[in-house]
């Protein structure tokens, strides 16, 4: 079990890595860094010297060989080959060093979902950057680092979690829990669709509380294959409507968790409320800051690992409440 449980937490770091790396290269708008797939400009790396970039340029000569880019989606695709890798160890550990066979199905279950993670990757950059390819994408990222947690989570006996009973506050710790999930989608939506600086003001959008929006074609979540989506193909009034709906959701999420807060406060789970207050503020200001400076890269990657934190906080609470 202590494979397990050393392969999972370790994991749980990786995937924070990953998801930084997937945010740096959308940030960067180097999804297409790499025009193929697993290989780059069919090398198995990237090419640095003068005479590999020649015969790179010459079997893409529509793509533009620009190393800024092609470095971020490289790394990320590395460290998130690393984490299908350290999948297969924990199934290989899971049949061989314990007999939970719920441990055994959810590493196998993992596993899976990492090849499909892979699929989308490859769909990702065929499709050019088709919105809802990427949104699964960087959403199954989430998804990832979840199961890892879960795992993490299953080959651990805390003696702490044993004491305390939250049991009374299921039903609004799934809530906020669902609630999160729905915003983490709308901040990924929003990402894919370049829709980040819609509104490039705070608390006001385009110098209004209700701008013109069109929320028809900004959750058309059936777009046409089209040439190529970088840069995003929507109209302004669709972008403010998924940033616009962000906001707002935000606003949801607050509330959300802090009727989950002022329940904690009063249960043998007190720190949590705690932790979850500071990650929240920390949220929304990462987010009012990304609108104000206008996306800092740092800022905007901090932004995703707090989603993330807070993604595996309103997790445990969850575990807690749920537990048998």
């Amino acid at each position: 079990m202590n494979h397990i449980r050393n392969i999972s937490f370790f994991g749980i770091c990786m995937a924070f890595v990953v998801i930084a790396l997937g945010a740096w290269t959308r940030l960067v708008d180097a999804g297409l860094g790499c025009p193929d797939w697993p290989g780059c400009y069919g090398f198995v790396t990237f090419p640095v010297s003068e005479a590999d970039i020649a015969i790179a340029e010459s079997r893409f000569p529509t793509f533009e060989y620009d190393i800024n880019k092609v470095i971020p989606e490289v790394v990320h695709r590395y460290f998130a080959a690393g984490l299908g890798l350290l999948a297969i160890f924990l199934v290989y550990f899971s049949f061989t060093k314990t007999r939970d066979r719920s441990i055994r199905g959810w590493s196998l279950f993992l596993l899976f979902f990492i090849c499909c993670q892979g699929l989308f990757g490859y769909l990702t950059v065929s499709l050019k950057l088709l919105p809802i390819i990427v949104t699964a994408h960087l959403f199954g990222g989430f998804t990832t680092l979840l199961l890892l947690y879960f795992i993490y989570l299953k080959s651990r006996n805390f003696e702490i979690f044993n004491r305390i009973n939250i049991s009374n506050l299921k039903f609004i710790a799934l809530i906020a829990f669902v609630v999160l999930l729905l915003q983490i989608f709308l901040g990924v939506w929003t990402s894919t669709n370049y829709a980040s600086l819609a509104c490039a003001d705070f608390p006001t959008c385009q110098g209004s509380y209700l701008p013109e929006m069109d929320f028809k074609n900004g959750f058309n979540l059936n777009q046409e294959v089209g040439p190529n989506y970088l840069y995003g193909l929507l109209d302004n009034p669709a972008r403010v409507a998924i940033h616009y709906s962000h906001r707002v959701t935000a606003i949801l999420v607050t509330l959300i968790f802090l009727i989950l807060m002022s329940r904690l406060w009063f249960s043998d789970a007190a720190p949590l409320a705690s932790t979850l207050g500071i990650l929240l503020l920390t949220q929304i200001t990462l987010g009012i800051i990304n609108v104000v400076y206008v996306l800092p890269l740092y800022v905007a990657i901090a932004h995703n690992l707090v989603a993330a934190c807070l993604l595996l906080a309103t997790f445990t609470i969850n575990y807690l409440a749920w537990k048998k």
